[in-house]
């Protein structure tokens, strides 16, 4: 198995490409059979171009990528985040032992909920016995990605999903942005990846918790109507809320969000056991609150704050806690991280690509800044919102 990395910040996307190509395949004994592209938007314009001109300089089997916002890759063994300015990033694999299989599934391809796994089975074209791992790029203006995910856990349970939403920035973000094989598309592609590869998710949330643990006593939908603590009576959701403001610095109050515990039967929590989702609106009339996901009664929930340290703490304590568990470094990475962290989050420039090249070592990194983060939580996989995802790709281990 082999991977390299090329990045190029030149604004001319013929000297990008050449850039590119040249750096990734010297580094290469043998043909790749894999290329992944990810392209900023201020190459928006020239997205028309992009496959022509790469497959004047590159013959590659499979070739998958997509726009973002921002950019990660790797320049001279340094992670690099490219943020507001021309990027391109290359990454090229020799996968010998792995089945790689790309798929595009259009919106009107897309299996609606009430299809069984064999429909998805069709659509994407592997065989859940294969045991893939699956890498996921999405177009936000033309898919149906909750539908999309619940939709691959039904038919592949043991499945690892890893990926992004696409993204841009002004009026680019409308571009379609998605790049398979020879052609621009819509909807969803993706890399079903099986036989002597495993993929591992690191989800970095970036949230602590603040607060009592409360269990939802009346909801309807995303409306929480009521919570309770374990002793206490029902209150409404808005005074929960208030509750915990009170106790908070006015920055934490406005990074506030929901919690919600992942498993029912779980009795400790632990950071990484919550999924985090936004709050949305309140109604001072009902005490109502609304969020940004379906709730039960019973479910348990914790108000969780979201900052740069906390961020970074836990991106960190997952990288030392994959270290500590594991005998060998990746082979390569992805990164998917919101768009809404970065250097502003920071305020300090490429803080995620170094801190995951100063646990990993140099390594073929990669990715882009998401409109939508996907990878699992507690065994299932979800959109997230101003998260990182990491993909560690490497060999099995025998």
């Amino acid at each position: 198995m082999q991977w390299s990395c090329a990045l190029s910040t030149r604004p001319s996307l013929e000297l990008a490409l050449q850039e590119v190509v040249t750096r990734a395949l010297a580094d290469f004994g043998v043909a790749p059979d894999l290329g992944l592209i990810f392209v900023s938007a201020s190459f928006a314009s020239d997205f028309p171009r992009l496959l022509p001109l790469l497959q004047e300089q590159l013959q590659v089997p499979r070739l998958l990528g997509c726009c973002g916002g921002g950019i990660v890759g790797t320049q001279q063994g340094v992670g690099v985040e490219c943020e507001q300015q021309p990027a391109l990033t290359l990454l090229l694999a020799s996968l010998p032992g792995v089945r790689a299989t790309p798929f595009h599934l259009s919106p009107e391809d897309l299996p609606d909920l009430d299809s069984p796994p064999q429909a998805w089975i069709e659509a994407i074209g592997v065989n859940p016995a294969d045991n893939p791992q699956f890498l996921l790029m999405v177009d936000p203006f033309s898919a149906k990605i909750e539908d999309l995910l619940q939709g691959l856990d039904f038919a592949y349970p043991e499945s690892v999903k890893v990926g992004g939403l696409s993204s841009g920035v002004g009026t680019e973000s409308a571009v379609t942005s998605l790049f398979f094989q020879d052609r621009q598309v819509d909807g969803v592609i993706g890399l079903a990846l099986s036989g002597n590869i495993q993929l591992q998710a690191i989800v970095a949330q970036g949230c602590r918790p603040v607060g009592p643990l409360w269990h939802i006593a009346a909801a309807d939908r995303n409306i929480l109507r009521q919570l309770q603590t374990e002793d206490e009576e029902p209150i409404s959701a808005l005074q929960a809320l208030q509750s915990v403001l009170q106790q908070l610095p006015a920055e934490s109050q406005r990074s506030l969000c929901v919690g919600l515990a992942c498993n029912a039967f779980q009795t400790v929590l632990q950071p990484g056991d919550f999924l985090i989702r936004n709050l949305l609106g309140f109604d001072p009339r009902t005490g109502a609150v609304a969020i940004g996901d379906r709730v039960r009664v019973g479910q348990r929930l914790q108000l969780h704050v979201r900052d740069a340290q906390t961020a970074a703490d836990d991106l960190e304590r997952q990288l030392g806690h994959w270290c500590q568990q594991s005998a060998a470094k990746p082979a390569a990475a992805l990164l998917f991280s919101c768009l809404g962290r970065g250097k502003p989050f920071y305020q300090q420039a490429n803080f995620e690509s170094q801190l995951i090249q100063h646990y990993l070592s140099e390594l073929p990194l990669a990715g882009f800044f998401c409109n939508g983060e996907i990878g699992p939580i507690a065994g299932s996989s979800y959109l997230h919102g101003y998260t990182s995802v990491l993909a560690l790709l490497s060999p099995k281990t025998r």
